[in-house]
């Protein structure tokens, strides 16, 4: 692995740290990947791909195993871009693309930043008021859905083109046919690297959904240290499977434009199912599976009946929530040719911001989510005094890159609120780092909830319980899960004489909100525990769970 070579002399070249700054640096540096001038993502992931032999294969449908050679990614989106200027789509404008995983989804994505337009990538599950929201919130004025989530559009008055011909024959507009028919133009993007490319829309460190802004900056450095991560820990003819969402950051920065510019081969699943997923690695000879915990834990439970041969994975790199040590420990026992490698990153800082490059540290120290990536700086901030703090001392992190998001769209008070005015992105994690610049998640100082690797708001949960006509009052807090790290909880204070069930209320939230927003449990309660402010003191209710772990709850 590649160090910094000389640190001044108040650096403590092991850990990382500095003394004189309280500022914790990359123990890692970035090669030289060729292309370091281009403008814009678009030139950037486009001129990477020319690299790339012509008939290698760059996307594979792993439920029917059509192929897209690099020859054919690259044609099909310069097409599509080609057919989208054409229908009048602009510099600056928003497109909402709403669309579970397919090889077309990085295509799509590439075609609108190569039109100079912003990418805001919608969560296929959520409602059609979620996604009105964030239509709404970005400005979208074209929306490319696939055919079974159009209906979600409905209520919106903007242009929607489907992404493959729909089939019940309708004559709507494709993206498909677009690629089909459009003569591929070689027109540089117009954007520049400051310009905003993608808006993805996260709870962030404080409150409700609201858009990141990340740039055309931002995305080029994330792929770069992807790329880097791909270098460091595999082998060049490594094939991945992504059943990891695309309109997530991960996904996105990951799949749809980080492996494309290392001239990976990826198999793509439109969602997580095990037995497809296994299926999937004994077919195409999966290497590198880019997971999330509950990944792990269900193929822990692989039973008997499971007879594949998975004798090709040698990789899986978990992030997005943390993985229980003991998880990890069972995984390592039961495919032990298997490496387990942990990362930790935000929407907000574009992904990844730590990782194990060797994976015997990542056995060795099953409570890290690794060291910072090549970019990166962090520093561990006391809690109580605000300063920075060394390593072996706990506080929350902050951290500064390249990559790290330009703030929340329309939102000033939220982004002032997550980014000081030197560009630090306060996290809202408690962590520590050890003496080797190891970082540590102790807890989390926000309140967010994280459900298989999704964002949680417990505010905007509570306000939709409390216009149920009997509720009074009400609290959400996280409850540690084994399969999914977290579920919701709610604790209710209903109205005199109410005849209101858990089951009730249970029901009330499932109809309005994503289903990965679902309340799975709750709890009555006389009085919802509150500070003098009206805060509400979710540490006394979390302790309730913790006394009694054995309740009905």
């Amino acid at each position: 692995m590649a160090t910094i070579e000389a640190f001044v002399d108040d650096h403590d070249k092991r850990s990382g740290f500095c003394r004189s700054t309280g500022t914790y640096h990359s123990l890692h540096r970035l090669p030289h990947y060729g292309i370091t001038d281009a403008p814009n993502v678009a030139d950037y992931v486009l001129s990477h791909i020319l690299a790339v032999a012509d008939e290698k294969h760059a996307l594979i449908d792993a439920a029917t195993g059509h192929v897209l050679t690099y020859y054919q990614f690259r044609r099909s989106v310069l097409s599509l871009a080609t057919g989208l200027r054409a229908l009048g789509l602009r510099p600056g404008n928003t497109v909402l693309l709403l669309a579970p995983n397919s090889i077309l989804y990085p295509i799509m994505a590439l075609a609108v930043l190569a039109t100079g337009a912003v990418v805001s990538p919608a969560n296929p599950i959520n409602t059609p008021d979620e996604i009105e929201k964030q239509a709404l919130d970005s400005g979208a004025i074209l929306a490319i859905s696939a055919p079974e989530l159009a209906p979600k559009l409905a209520s919106l008055s903007i242009s929607v083109l489907l992404t493959t011909r729909s089939p019940s024959g309708e004559s709507a507009l494709s993206a498909e046919e677009l690629i089909e028919r459009a003569i591929p133009e070689e027109v540089p993007s117009p954007s520049t690297a400051s310009d905003v490319a993608a808006l993805l829309y996260s709870s962030g460190t404080t409150g409700a959904s609201k858009g990141v802004k990340l740039t055309h900056a931002n995305l080029i450095g994330m792929i770069r240290t992807l790329r880097w991560t791909v270098d460091v820990s595999s082998a060049k003819d490594d094939i991945y499977l992504a059943f990891l969402p695309m309109f997530h950051v991960y996904g996105l920065a990951f799949f749809a434009l980080g492996l494309p510019c290392a001239g990976a081969t990826t198999v793509v699943m439109s969602r997580f199912e095990l037995r497809a997923a296994l299926e999937a690695v004994e077919r195409f000879k999966i290497s590198n599976i880019p997971a999330v915990p509950p990944v792990l834990v269900a193929m822990l439970k692989i039973g008997a009946e499971f007879k594949h041969d998975l004798s090709s994975l040698r990789r899986m790199i978990t992030g997005a929530a943390a993985l229980a040590p003991a998880t990890g420990r069972e995984f390592r026992r039961r495919f032990p040719w298997v490496e387990v490698r942990q990362g930790y990153g935000l929407t907000e800082s574009t992904g990844a911001a730590t990782y194990f490059v060797a994976a015997e540290e990542a056995r060795r120290r099953e409570t890290a989510v690794g060291q910072l990536l090549p970019g990166f700086e962090g520093r561990v901030v006391d809690v109580a005094s605000g300063k920075p703090v060394g390593p072996g001392e706990e506080g929350e992190l902050w951290l500064k890159s390249p990559t790290v998001m330009q703030g929340y769209l329309g939102n000033d008070v939220a982004t002032s609120e997550s980014l000081d005015g030197d560009g630090w992105l306060k996290t809202g994690d408690l962590v520590f780092f050890d003496e080797d610049g190891f970082v540590h998640v102790v807890d989390r100082i926000k309140e967010l909830i994280k459900h298989n690797g999704y964002q949680v708001a417990p505010v905007e949960l509570e306000a939709v319980l409390v216009r149920h006509p009997d509720i009074v009052d009400a609290a959400v807090i996280p409850m540690e899960d084994e399969e999914a790290g977290q579920i919701p909880v709610a604790f209710v204070v209903k109205s005199a004489g109410s005849g209101l069930t858990s089951e009730d209320v249970i029901q009330f939230v499932t109809h309005q909100v994503a289903p990965y927003k679902k309340i799975r449990k709750v709890g009555f309660i006389s009085a919802i525990p509150r500070s003098l402010a009206g805060k509400i003191l979710r540490k006394q209710l979390v302790a309730l769970i913790q006394q009694a772990p054995h309740s009905k709850l």
